[in-house]
Parts: C-alpha cells; sequence; structure tokens
C-alpha cells in the first residue's frame, strides 16, 4: 500500500508571499522504481479531485506509485490548497482572464525545479489533463532537458471556430456550481447508453469540491471560484492561436481521449499530428465509452492503464 500523500507549500513565481500547494505519492516499496510523474490538473478542480481522488479506495496516484513511480501533482494559483491572485478578490471585469497558460507554465517550472531538486533527478514524466496540457507543452517546448515523457489526456488543441467571444473580454474569474459541473460530466454520453460516471463516486466528490473554497458556503448557489485564464485560452485556441508551438515538442508524447470527448476530436488530433516535429514519437489512443472526464469514470482503470503502460516502455537504443 502506498499511503497518503506528502504534502508542501513552495513559493510560487508570483512572489509576495503566494504559494503552490505540491502533493507527493511515493513509489510504493518492493517494487522497480520508474522516475518521477508530475500530474497538471485542468481548467476547474484541483488535483486532488483528479489524479488524487480515490474511487473505492484507490486513486490514479495510487496506481502510479504501485507500478514504481514517484508521483507528485499540485494546484494552480488559485485552485485548491494554492494560494488565490490577489485580483480574484476584486470585481470579476475588474481584471483581465487570470492564470493563462504562460503564467501557468511558469508555476510548473517552480513545480519541477523543486520536484526534481528534492528527488536528485535530472528529468521527469508530465500527465497533464485539458486545458492543463497547454501550460504543461509549452513548458516542455520550453525545457526539453527536463522533459522525459508527455502524457496529453484530452487535450485541448487547435480550431478555427468562426464568432467565437474576444478571449481578452473573459473575466478574471468565474463560479461553478454543483449542478453545473455535474452536467458538463455527463453532457458527452450518448442518450441511449448507460452512465459511465457513477452517481455515488460524484456524491462524494461534491463535497470535497465545495470544500477546496472556503467561500463556497457563503454563495446561493454554492460555489467554487476559479481563473477564468483557462477559458480564455480555451477560446483563444478554438479561435487559431495555441499558446505553444507542437513543433517545438522533443519529448515522447501521448494522447489518450474518450470516445465520446467532444473537446479532443479525431479531427483535433490529425491536426497535431500534422504539426508535430519529425523524429518525435506521438501516439493517439482512444478508450471506448469515456468522454473528456474519464479520470472519474468507469474507463479510468483503461486510462490509468494507457498512460502507465506509454510511461514504462523501454527507449529505444
Amino acid at each position: 500500500m502506498t499511503g497518503s500523500p506528502e504534502t508542501f507549500h513552495i513559493p510560487s513565481p508570483m512572489g509576495d508571499g503566494f504559494e503552490l500547494f505540491v502533493m507527493r505519492q511515493s513509489a510504493a516499496p518492493h517494487v522497480t522504481a520508474r522516475g518521477c510523474v508530475l500530474y497538471v490538473h485542468g481548467a476547474t478542480f484541483p488535483s486532488g479531485l483528479a489524479v488524487g481522488f480515490e474511487f473505492d479506495g484507490v486513486s490514479w496516484m495510487d496506481d502510479l506509485a504501485n507500478a514504481g513511480f514517484d508521483v507528485w501533482a499540485f494546484d494552480f494559483q488559485g485552485f485548491g490548497g494554492s494560494s488565490r491572485y490577489r485580483e480574484m478578490s476584486e470585481a470579476p471585469t475588474a481584471n483581465g482572464p487570470l492564470g493563462r497558460a504562460p503564467v501557468a507554465a511558469e508555476q510548473i517550472d517552480a513545480v519541477v525545479r523543486f520536484v526534481l531538486e528534492r528527488t536528485k533527478r535530472d528529468r521527469l514524466h508530465l500527465i497533464a489533463h485539458s486545458w492543463g496540457t497547454q501550460p504543461a507543452a509549452l513548458f516542455a517546448s520550453r525545457h526539453p532537458n527536463r522533459v522525459d515523457r508527455l502524457v496529453l489526456f484530452g487535450p485541448i488543441l487547435l480550431r478555427e471556430l468562426p464568432n467565437l467571444p474576444d478571449p481578452e473580454t473573459v473575466p478574471a474569474y468565474r463560479f461553478w456550481t454543483l449542478d453545473e459541473q455535474w452536467n458538463r460530466f455527463v453532457e458527452d454520453v450518448p442518450k441511449d447508453r448507460a452512465p459511465v460516471l457513477l452517481r455515488r463516486h460524484f456524491e462524494r466528490w461534491a463535497p470535497l469540491y465545495l470544500a477546496t473554497d472556503p467561500a463556497s458556503e457563503t454563495r446561493t448557489p454554492r460555489a467554487v471560484m476559479t481563473p477564468s485564464g483557462p477559458q480564455a485560452d480555451i477560446l483563444a485556441s478554438w479561435s487559431g492561436a495555441l499558446p505553444y508551438d507542437p513543433a517545438t515538442i522533443r519529448a515522447p508524447t501521448l494522447v489518450v481521449r474518450g470516445e465520446w470527448d467532444s473537446l479532443c476530436a479525431d479531427s483535433d488530433v490529425q491536426w497535431l499530428r500534422s504539426v508535430f516535429p519529425g523524429g518525435a514519437t506521438l501516439r493517439d489512443i482512444k478508450i471506448p465509452r469515456a468522454t473528456h472526464l474519464m479520470h472519474l469514470e468507469e474507463g479510468r482503470v483503461d486510462l490509468y492503464r494507457a498512460t502507465r503502460d506509454f510511461l514504462m516502455e523501454e527507449k529505444p537504443t
């Protein structure tokens, strides 16, 4: 067994006493050590409700640790256990969208530096979900010497959609109610198919989500405040401006996505393949009966396996 994660608070690159919350699940004893993994969360909920959330007693962090990985995760500023942006105490329209990909990539850099220094390693693997793939890929392109392998889980990629709102008009932050999250989680499942996110799991997840924002209980309905930079980045990406250049990525890369993931479609991955650098590995795995939130669904076991197998592959000689 792996036990409870170890936790840390490290300085945020934003300065002024801001901190980032970091978790570590050490590799299980008596298994072959397989290096470090850092998980990068998506746009609306922190790592503890994603890679760290236990389903029937087992989390994704546990699965990776049981395979021999030293597993790390953190919360971007404005989420979970990390400090809030000062602007989150002002009116949402008083500032532009907070926490966009370049700022988030600097936070990844701070966490990677901390992890590598603490573990005495030179490189690690990155697993990123949804919008989190954008700052993660940006970091990987800037620091190829520190990224061994890259897993893009349900990545938000480039589209050319007309008449989208200007990303710069997105407010600084927004609120997420439990109903909004539930509806978002289940909307892509075809109506004639059985649910893939079990209600009993969501009912345990929901109060923990509200608890990530101590002020959630003061709102009617109860809601969690999150920075809106991710939403602005998604709008920009779907208007033809991805915040990183895939051609600059050097790490072997896995795209893993659900059959019913409307945010990462076949055409998106085809575009990524067309611009990916020659000589770099790009693999695409589509998990049946799964959506953009596969790590919360019954298909999570297949997600775990696909990711684990990719990270455990021997490097070509």
